[in-house]
């Protein structure tokens, strides 16, 4: 029942869900659910919008067709709890491409700091300078730079290109304005 712009939510894009309903909470108390009911009415509203209404963003199939002839090996990583990334893999059909996916809920710390990347980056038997993050928030592009990872912003669509929070993405490797706009062109860039 807490109203929040476009704006607030940018506040807390990229933390963990616990994270955001404690930020809120501390923020604007109210009373009634606990956080841990909010956070489980959040989990369950964000699953059923992903089956009604969720489709991938432009590129994302051509992009892991993509590292996928590059014989690149696939992960998620996301501050989703589990529920929501498999909602979104099932919904894209896109479950079966990634060797491994992981929660930042199963982490002591949550994006910005590295600990999902490093982990995933373990998990995949790959060094993290090995490791080439897409991002579409600034936590998520502060976490894959601190873990020694090259990473390329994203930015969120709904946003325009280059507002004032998507300025702040400069200190990815790259950014492109969609995945459709992520090739051989943009890999050899990365690899300078």
């Amino acid at each position: 029942g807490l109203p929040l712009t476009r704006e607030q939510c940018l506040e807390t894009r990229g933390r963990r869900t616990r994270e955001i309903v404690e930020y809120w909470y501390q923020k604007q108390p109210w009373t009634g659910a606990g956080i841990d009911a909010v956070r489980a009415r959040l989990i369950a509203a964000v699953c059923e919008r992903v089956q009604a209404r969720g489709a991938a963003l432009p590129g994302v199939h051509q992009a892991l067709d993509f590292v996928a002839a590059l014989g690149m090996k696939t992960a998620l990583a996301s501050s989703s709890p589990p529920e929501i990334i498999a909602a979104v893999l099932s919904k894209l059909g896109i479950r079966e491409r990634f060797e491994v996916t992981r929660s930042a809920d199963a982490e002591t710390h949550g994006k910005p700091h590295p600990a999902i990347f490093l982990a995933t980056a373990e998990r995949l038997g790959v060094a993290p300078a090995e490791c080439l993050v897409f991002e579409d928030s600034l936590s998520g592009v502060i976490a894959a730079k601190a873990a020694g990872m090259k990473c390329v912003a994203v930015p969120d669509r709904r946003d325009g290109y280059m507002t004032e929070y998507n300025r702040k993405l400069v200190i990815a490797d790259l950014i492109v304005p969609s995945l459709l706009e992520f090739g051989p062109e943009q890999m050899a860039e990365l690899s300078r």
